[in-house]
């Protein structure tokens, strides 16, 4: 296919690391977010290392001023975004009783509230140009919920319905809207908890194991090709079988 430019948000990450890099390997122009310059200078050095060269552009995703003024920041370098991977997200874990109204808003904006502010200044050129993908990287946590993660889950949730919808609107136009929800990925984070509580969670999984970042990537790259132009407003479940709906 036709080499594109990609977006995708937070990609400094363990699984926005690794869509960057496969997307890469399929001739595509990447760029990613930032917040902290120093850290991205170093992850950007360690990707060109790894074969790959990211663009960088500041931008703060639940700003929607801050997330345009980024994508246009990008299109000068690189030109049009027509691949784009809605990853950038956070969690305040905790039970809703004492959730306070930061940790609310802040999951809010960040995980949801980005879909928007990300997606409003991309989706017109996408519209003109007849061509695009969007993919919201949602979480199994999205689907059956997760104790201490009402603002999380209530967050991962809107981002299918944010798919759905969007999906509709925009398939005459030649853009297809779709969402991946992983399961549990082992990344840093994951790996940082405590192994007692990483063998419970395991032992949950059919698989018998955590899933990889180059899974997950896997996943998002199966809806980038033009062979995938009739797949549309789809929850792709990547989670080794630990929660299966349909």
């Amino acid at each position: 296919m036709q080499a594109r430019v990609a977006l995708v948000t937070g990609g400094t990450g363990g699984i926005g690391s690794s869509i960057l890099l496969k997307l890469a390997s399929m001739g595509h122009k990447v760029a990613t977010n930032y917040r902290d310059e120093g850290k991205a200078r170093a992850w950007q050095t360690a990707m060109k290392a790894a074969g790959v060269d990211v663009a960088l552009a500041h931008g703060d995703v639940s700003s929607a001023e801050s997330a345009e003024s980024m994508v246009r920041d990008l299109e000068r370098q690189l030109g049009p975004i027509d691949i784009l991977v809605n990853n950038a997200g956070i969690t305040r874990d905790t039970t809703f009783h004492k959730m306070t109204p930061t940790q609310w808003n802040d999951v809010i904006a960040t995980n949801l509230g980005s879909c928007y502010n990300v997606t409003r200044p991309v989706i017109e050129g996408m519209r003109e140009r007849k061509w695009g993908r969007i993919i919201q990287i949602s979480s199994i946590n999205g689907q059956k919920g997760q104790y201490g993660q009402a603002n999380y889950a209530a967050a991962k949730a809107g981002m299918h319905g944010f798919t759905i919808s969007l999906a509709q609107e925009n398939a005459r136009f030649g853009i297809t809207v779709n969402t991946v929800s992983p399961g549990y990925i082992g990344t840093d984070m994951v790996m940082a908890v405590p192994e007692e509580v990483r063998n419970k969670i395991v032992a949950q999984i059919p698989t018998g194991r955590l899933g990889t970042p180059e899974e997950i990537a896997y996943a998002v790259s199966f809806f980038i090709p033009d062979e995938a132009a009739w797949i549309t407003g789809a929850n792709l479940s990547a989670n080794g079988g630990q929660y299966m709906g349909w």
